[in-house]
């Protein structure tokens, strides 16, 4: 039905040519890539853990964090963030817990494809405390 190609494709590549096709490129293993993005999810799930004033859980996922990245996180200053007691909007804190839900359930599936055992068991927990949180507020 269709011939077949014949000859070679020409690629030329910045800095000449490579007999491996890929040095002089970055490129990370796929381990590092999820290291990378679970460090994201959960840095983004302290940033909302942060703000929803929960100290014990924002310093477990901070040193998940520390360990995935080598570095402390970034955070937001303590006075920059919202006491849960002063959150005047239920549905604004609803709106937290549910963000917080979701960004713990990306954690898991990535931590949970990487092995991370300890880090799938805090996401897990944080799931669930948030997913309480939530059935609490609908309950009002």
């Amino acid at each position: 039905m269709y011939e077949p190609i014949r000859t070679k494709p020409v690629v030329h590549r910045v800095g000449g040519h490579h007999s491996d096709g890929r040095a002089g490129y970055p490129h990370s293993s796929r381990a590092e890539a999820l290291d990378t993005q679970l460090a994201g999810h959960l840095a983004a799930l302290l940033a909302v853990t942060d703000e929803l004033g929960l100290d014990g859980a924002a310093a477990r996922i901070a040193a998940q964090v520390t360990r995935l990245r080598g570095a402390e996180p970034a955070r937001a200053a303590r006075a920059e963030v919202a006491d849960p007691a002063e959150v005047a909007d239920p549905a604004g804190l609803a709106a937290l817990h549910r963000r917080a839900h979701d960004l713990a359930g990306r954690a898991l599936v990535v931590a949970a494809s990487r092995a991370d055992t300890t880090v799938a068991i805090l996401a897990a927990e944080r799931m669930d405390a948030h997913a309480a949180e939530l059935n609490l507020a609908g309950s009002h």
